[in-house]
């Protein structure tokens, strides 16, 4: 199949004139938005963000740390007036239109126990539960009271994720057969994370587990969202643990295998590996897709490799804080099993339960 340059072009911008077409242009004062915990070392990003002015204010922060509390708003020239001990106090007294979970992974059923009865909508950071039925719970009472409940991805955000899409989908490589997915880094305590983070990170009973949840979402998360929602067939996990002194409770190496009967995915995650990375790899009938970061990505046919730069993403599609609010105002609707939509994230723990099942019984675990 030879792809020309004005089809490959056009391709390039079709996820991103659709997700255009869904915004409109009308103008809503910013959003009011609290913080669930400051454990999770993303906080600094909220924070970041929130100091730009123009995509939301902090109007509340619930973190029972006060020393952890006073480090953030000290650093980033806010008030302790905003911390709270409780979530539910700070939820009724300050009112926000949105929450966004920073703290354990644990924690992200409470934050929807306590925020949707209040109709408040909520984003947590990736993986969307500490288990399965914790998400399913969670899904329930955001159907029930009305609101939103987006989970976020730092891939969400990659320009070579919403251009492979629209390739695949214009069938640049033909039948997706199989893919390949690459998240990892040295380790949580090799990079530096803070005591706070690492200390949830690498307890089973808080993060669900090690680099099998902590990275192996992602390959479920952008497979599921390139799938249109297909569940798979089976799923078969191993994990190791290479630093046992290290990570004496968790794994730190983790293979994934998720069969959909006609195709493939390998979701390759590690706290081992000497270099970071977060890439992907599409093999298609025809044709192969390789997306190396967030910008740069190589279309591989018989007429030969072709780089491709993937176009920058124009807000709210750039940016989960400014997609958040996007949503919140209702400028627009999160589109079935896109990567932060609850559907996706539903099939993602889907994935992630049957592969902590596989990898403690070494047995492959069948969908029904």
């Amino acid at each position: 199949m030879t792809i020309s340059r004005r089809t490959v072009a056009a391709t390039l911008m079709l996820g991103l004139a659709a997700r255009q077409a869904r915004a409109t242009s009308v103008t809503f004062p910013i959003p009011r938005l609290a913080i669930a915990g400051l454990t999770h070392g993303h906080a600094h990003w909220v924070f970041q963000a929130a100091k730009r002015g123009d995509t939301f204010e902090i109007v509340g922060i619930a973190e029972p740390d006060r020393k952890l509390a006073r480090q953030y708003v000290t650093q980033y020239g806010l008030s302790m007036d905003l911390v709270h001990d409780d979530l539910a106090t700070m939820l009724d007294k300050v009112k926000p239109m949105g929450v966004m979970g920073y703290g354990s992974v644990a924690r992200h059923v409470d934050i929807v126990r306590t925020a949707a009865p209040r109709k408040i909508h909520v984003m947590v950071e990736k993986p969307l539960a500490v288990s399965l039925s914790d998400a399913r719970e969670m899904a329930a009472l955001a159907k029930r009271h009305n609101i939103h409940l987006l989970t976020n991805y730092e891939t969400t955000w990659y320009p070579t994720v919403e251009t492979t899409q629209g390739l695949l989908a214009s069938g640049a490589i033909g039948p997706l057969r199989k893919t390949v997915f690459h998240a990892g880094h040295k380790g949580p305590k090799e990079i530096g994370v803070g005591p706070e983070f690492l200390n949830w990170l690498t307890d089973p009973a808080q993060n669900g587990g090690g680099a099998i949840i902590d990275f192996g979402c992602y390959g479920a998360n952008l497979m599921t969202y390139l799938h249109q929602g297909k569940r798979p067939v089976s799923v078969t996990a191993v994990t190791r643990t290479f630093k046992p002194e290290v990570y004496p409770t968790v794994d730190d190496d983790a293979t994934i295998i998720v069969d959909y009967g006609d195709a493939q995915a390998i979701i390759q995650a590690s706290w081992n590996w000497p270099v970071s990375r977060k890439d992907m790899e599409l093999y298609g009938a025809t044709g192969q897709i390789i997306a190396d970061d967030g910008i740069h990505m190589r279309l591989v046919t018989e007429a030969g490799v072709k780089p491709v730069t993937a176009p920058e993403r124009r807000r709210p599609g750039n940016d989960p804080f400014a997609y958040f609010c996007a949503v919140i105002r209702g400028e627009i609707t999160p589109q079935l099993f896109e990567p932060s939509a609850l559907d996706n994230n539903l099939i993602v723990m889907e994935i992630l339960d049957a592969a902590l099942r596989s990898a403690k019984t070494g047995q492959m675990v069948r969908f029904t």
